[in-house]
């Protein structure tokens, strides 16, 4: 069942997962005490996505910035990622989702690339609903390897730089099978999108919350995804252009 609300439903929502950290600090607890708890916190917004008819999602797990961390925490990052395939996998193929990485797969932990293929291979055939988990990602990065993967098509032939444009250009990133985010929400009260989908999210809105990752509960994210019917979506033109666009809703019958 979707939304009960007659506005627009964004198809693919973007999460900047942001605020483990202090969330346990404010506990007393340890970091990965918080990144525990907002791993724990995935499966209620997946549950929330289902009932709002939100049918792609993309998380923020692990930037390419974020092995700048202490060893131990990276490490425990790692521990916590296994941990949730180990326990969501079959979850995922019961409830019809695919899942998929964003992101730099070969430079993560082999014992981390053996549980995600395995993952993803259990989900292949899912095509309800849809997780994307960005896992030493970075959208710099990611364009240019676009980039030269296309300079390498141009040296040989197979493409004309004058022929270039973003749909061919699009894919060659490692969203090339994803629509575009239609909103990227960025918890903890951080107003920066952090190097996360920066040319797919060109036109997505944006939500942005005090709310820390672990306490965004089902109520928080249906209160953005409120917000984000609740908008204009003009695409560079006005909102006189848009609005008569629009179709005029039927009446109803007497």
């Amino acid at each position: 069942m979707g939304i009960e609300m007659t506005q627009e439903v964004p198809q693919h929502v973007g999460i900047i997962m942001d605020g483990n950290g202090r969330w346990a600090k404010r506990r007393g607890k340890p970091r990965l005490h918080g990144h525990r708890n907002g791993v724990i916190n995935v499966r209620r917004v997946l549950e929330e996505a289902k009932v709002l008819g939100v049918p792609y999602v993309t998380l923020f797990a692990f930037s390419v910035e974020n092995w700048s961390r202490p060893p131990l925490e990276v490490r425990g990052l790692m521990a916590l990622l296994r941990e949730f395939l180990r326990r969501e996998t079959r979850n995922m193929v019961k409830d019809g989702i695919r899942l998929r990485v964003i992101g730099d797969f070969g430079g993560l932990p082999p014992k981390v690339q053996a549980i995600l293929r395995e993952s993803i291979e259990a989900t292949k055939h899912n095509d309800e609903r849809h997780l994307s988990l960005a896992l030493n990602y970075g959208s710099r990065a990611e364009t240019i390897e676009a980039v030269k993967k296309y300079v390498k098509l141009a040296q040989s032939g197979e493409a004309n730089p004058d022929e270039l444009d973003w749909e061919t250009f699009s894919d060659l990133l490692y969203t090339a099978d994803l629509p575009d985010p239609d909103l990227i929400i960025r918890t903890s009260g951080e107003n920066r999108l952090s190097n996360f989908l920066l040319l797919q999210g060109a036109y997505a809105e944006i939500y942005m919350t005090p709310v820390l990752w672990p306490e965004f509960d089902e109520r928080e994210f249906r209160k953005a995804v409120e917000s984000y019917g609740q908008r204009e979506r003009r695409f560079g033109k006005t909102g006189e252009q848009v609005r008569s666009e629009q179709p005029i809703p039927e009446e109803a019958p007497c």
